[in-house]
């Protein structure tokens, strides 16, 4: 990100999230001039004067200006070209229908995409290398539900091998791209979609399958998983509708927190947030007191609460663990005699299962909610229909950190940070314990022959 345009972009994040307003930077440079051309009509010499001493002095700070800015276009440019220049595929996962692993044999597998290796020095960075970022998907076409992981090419022998390694029994397959499809275009669909955030901050946890005491595996009547209700939602909308959802993830390396650093002078990351945290929360357990001797206020032993040492603990639990960075979105479109608005309101509380008062839970933000519909407002359709456009392609490029649709570098806010545990919880391979009826299984194991058969 250009440094002198960052004040901009920020602003017009604030304007898009609260307000539903986008516009490219060239109105805010002009309105600059105007206002400059303005106080030059009131105040002429001071203007004329500070001119002067900003002129005067740009071989001292122009220099800097241009060289940053090139650096940050250079990053911009090789990042782009590497990232376009990979090859990308679609693998579908069917699972067969006696399933009995629990959400832990999808926490292993996601630990195996930890890869932080393609920008780990500077030369790498330098030529716009990106560690590897992984899409997971859960689609339904018309009630029918599939689950998918969009990778790397080159990447699809760990991910079928670490696949199989904890789910032998699947079926794996190269699948072609659904978002491509349909033209999901506004003028044949109807679209609505939002992205996904934390309602707290990152290193406190949502409700986990270890919580839902699916870390073991149980009877079938007794396992309680929050995804059902997820993939049954997803079996129920009907003839000429659409349900995509994705998490485009990497490993966490701190970006969200920007140049902070921690204790130890590395890049500030979520155990850094975590240590803060936990400090506030024990902060809170004691009671001062007045030492009736010197008269001065001195903090009392630390008498936490159950609820406060369970916090703590699960803090602790969250952050011992492998983390990524998480950006969430969903799309629904359907053909518009078929357009459900009840359809919204299950999107929006999609979440609600994996929420704890008092911990985390994961909230809707951005592209369509930014709208209010109030009948005042002027052209929303147009502006709802220019969002409906990038919504759609920013599903189908499975962008979320970098350019061109990053709206993690521009809104941190809205990357989770999640351990390996709460990732296997939003999203796992379902036991044959969940029976939604449109969920794809395949009818008996599938595997490979013995490797001793004679010849």
């Amino acid at each position: 990100m250009l440094p002198f345009f960052e004040p901009v972009l920020h602003l017009k994040e604030y304007l898009t999230d609260n307000f539903g307003i986008r516009f490219p930077p060239w109105p805010l440079f002009v309105l600059g001039l105007l206002l400059l051309a303005n106080a030059y009509l009131w105040m002429p010499g001071v203007v004329s004067l500070a001119l002067t001493i900003a002129l005067f002095l740009a071989p001292v700070w122009l220099p800097f200006l241009l060289v940053g800015g090139a650096i940050e276009l250079w990053y911009l440019l090789q990042r782009s070209i590497f990232i376009s220049s990979q090859n990308y595929i679609l693998l579908e996962i069917k699972p067969p229908r006696n399933l009995v692993k629990t959400p832990l044999a999808m926490e292993t597998f996601l630990s195996s995409l930890h890869l932080t290796g393609g920008e780990s020095n500077w030369y790498a960075r330098f030529w716009g290398g990106t560690r590897p970022f992984w899409s997971l998907e859960i689609a339904s076409f018309e009630g029918q539900v599939h689950f998918f992981v969009w990778l790397r090419a080159k990447l699809r022998p760990i991910v079928e091998a670490q696949m199989y390694a904890q789910y032998p029994g699947v079926q794996i397959t190269e699948a072609p791209d659904y978002t491509r499809t349909i033209s999901a275009t506004p003028e044949e669909w109807s679209i609505w979609g939002c992205d996904f955030k934390q309602t707290d901050k990152d290193p406190l946890p949502i409700k986990t399958y270890v919580e839902y005491g699916l870390d073991k595996v149980q009877k079938e009547p007794e396992q309680v998983d929050p995804l059902a209700n997820l993939i049954e939602f997803m079996s129920s909308i009907g003839k000429g509708e659409y349900l995509w959802l994705q998490f485009v993830i990497r490993a966490h390396k701190g970006e969200k927190y920007g140049d902070k650093l921690g204790e130890s002078g590395s890049p500030y990351t979520w155990k850094d947030e975590a240590k803060k945290l936990v400090e506030e929360i024990r902060a809170k357990t004691r009671d001062s007191y007045f030492d009736a001797v010197t008269g001065e206020e001195r903090p009392g032993f630390p008498n936490p609460t159950k609820g406060q040492s369970e916090k703590m603990a699960a803090i602790e639990r969250n952050v011992s663990k492998l983390a990524f960075d998480v950006g969430a979105r969903s799309i629904y479109l359907a053909r518009p005699k078929n357009f459900n608005p009840t359809n919204i309101a299950h999107i929006i509380a999609l979440f609600k299962p994996f929420s704890t008062e008092g911990w985390n839970g994961i909230t809707s933000t951005r592209w369509m909610k930014t709208f209010d519909d109030y009948p005042w407002e002027i052209g929303v359709e147009k502006r709802k229909n220019r969002f409906r456009r990038d919504l759609v392609e920013v599903y189908r490029r499975r962008q979320f950190f970098y350019d061109p649709y990053f709206e993690g570098s521009l809104s941190p806010k809205n990357i989770m940070v999640m351990s390996t545990e709460e990732l296997a919880t939003l999203f796992h391979i379902p036991s044959s314990s969940v029976e939604a009826p449109g969920l794809a299984r395949i009818g008996s194991a599938t595997g490979k022959a013995p490797a001793n058969l004679p010849i």
